[in-house]
């Protein structure tokens, strides 16, 4: 089959690779229809991500057809449509029973990798590194996917892929982010970033009762579809100090809730702990830029929360510390729970209260990948989500 593969910083290649099979009984193989390019996806393309290796297969937002079942599959049939959450997650385990499919027990098999990183490991993810299980991800013709009674969603034969794909990942996650920022109503909700999760959670403030969302970036498109689609209003960093002018919109309080949609590789305008980051991240001798992150520990109201959905992969540096203690803040976050959300979401989507595919801006085949990352990741041509068509 053919499927995007990592080779290093910056090179992704269509080749083409063994079919995948089952391997155990609870497997499916699913024939990907659509599959989605995620900014999660730039920090393997960028080089931040750790533990890759030449050959892997991207991608982790992918939907299809079942073609084949494992012997204890009782959920699925050949046949069905399904969309394939990006987390991994066995169902049985003690978080999963707790609907914390993002901390599966059972679903990593490089786990001692990560407990070496992070102290315990996370469950496993279709198309990251081999630290959080070497899984081949989506961005391919064909996708074994394990524990497949628990993972995949049937979707109706009458809605399009682009209006379902995105219950793989970045729906529920902009939905989780609302969720763990602790939405009050009324509640003014400052979101930094515009791209394709930011505007899932712009979405889904204003599902939690939201009473202002302002939404902050540099992108006049992403600008523009906050203002268009989320109804925000908007900050653009390029022309306006962010916590001047946020502190003005709140008469001197600051936000109530705050989420750092940017996550490892914020930009940022000229401000000192922004060039500071990008100096030591091209010297290698820090991970992640972490500007959106402090900046909103800065502007966020006393007694606040921080919701944070945005992806880092290492270690952050200046880290106001001081300022989230003596402030009172509180903060959530992790990899989205995706299996919790999707039937609701469903819903949500068959019900007409949302249209997720408003998000995307480009559809090609599948051997555009490597061209369409760099335009993404240069936000070049008005790009903000990229659907491929492994098919097409």
């Amino acid at each position: 089959m053919r499927a995007l593969c990592w080779h290093g910083k910056e090179d992704v290649r269509v080749d083409t690779v063994p079919d995948p099979t089952i391997v155990n009984p609870g497997d499916a193989i699913v024939k990907i229809t659509s599959t989605a390019i995620c900014g999660s996806d730039l920090h393997l393309y960028d080089g931040f991500m750790p533990t890759m290796e030449a050959g892997d297969v991207l991608g982790h937002e992918p939907m299809g057809e079942v073609v084949e079942v494992g012997s204890a599959v009782k959920k699925l049939k050949v046949g069905d449509r399904v969309v394939v959450p990006f987390t991994i997650s066995c169902g049985d385990c003690f978080f999963c029973k707790k609907h914390l499919y993002s901390l599966c027990d059972t679903s990593n098999p490089n786990a001692e990798i990560a407990r070496k990183a992070m102290g315990q490991s996370p469950a496993g993810l279709f198309g990251f590194s081999h630290m959080l299980g070497g899984f081949a991800g989506g961005q391919a013709e064909y996708l074994r996917v394990p524990f497949a009674d628990v993972g995949p969603i049937k979707v109706p034969a009458g809605l399009p892929d682009e209006k379902v794909l995105f219950l793989s990942d970045i729906f529920p996650t902009g939905y989780m982010a609302a969720e763990n920022a602790g939405i009050e109503p009324g509640d003014t909700v400052a979101i930094w970033g515009c791209g394709p999760v930011a505007q899932f959670a712009i979405q889904s403030a204003w599902m939690f009762g939201a009473g202002r969302v302002i939404a902050i970036d540099m992108v006049a498109e992403r600008l523009r579809m906050a203002e268009k689609w989320g109804k925000a209003e908007t900050i653009n960093f390029d022309k306006e100090k962010v916590q001047d002018r946020l502190m003005e919109m709140t008469h001197g309080r600051g936000p109530d809730r705050c989420i750092d949609a940017v996550g490892g590789e914020a930009h940022a305008s000229g401000t000192v702990d922004a060039v500071y980051d990008k100096v030591k991240t091209a010297l290698m001798l820090e991970t992640d830029r972490s500007h959106a992150l402090r900046e909103a520990i800065m502007c966020c109201r006393k007694g606040g929360t921080i919701s944070v959905p945005g992806v880092y992969v290492g270690l952050l540096d200046k880290f106001p510390f001081s300022a989230a203690m003596n402030k009172g803040l509180t903060f959530k976050m992790g990899q989205t729970n995706v299996q919790h959300y999707t039937e609701p979401l469903l819903k949500k989507v068959e019900s007409g209260e949302i249209d997720p595919s408003f998000v995307i801006t480009h559809t090609v085949g599948l051997e555009k990948a490597p061209e369409m990352y760099k335009t993404f990741r240069d936000k070049k041509d008005g790009c903000i989500k990229v659907v491929l068509k492994p098919a097409a």
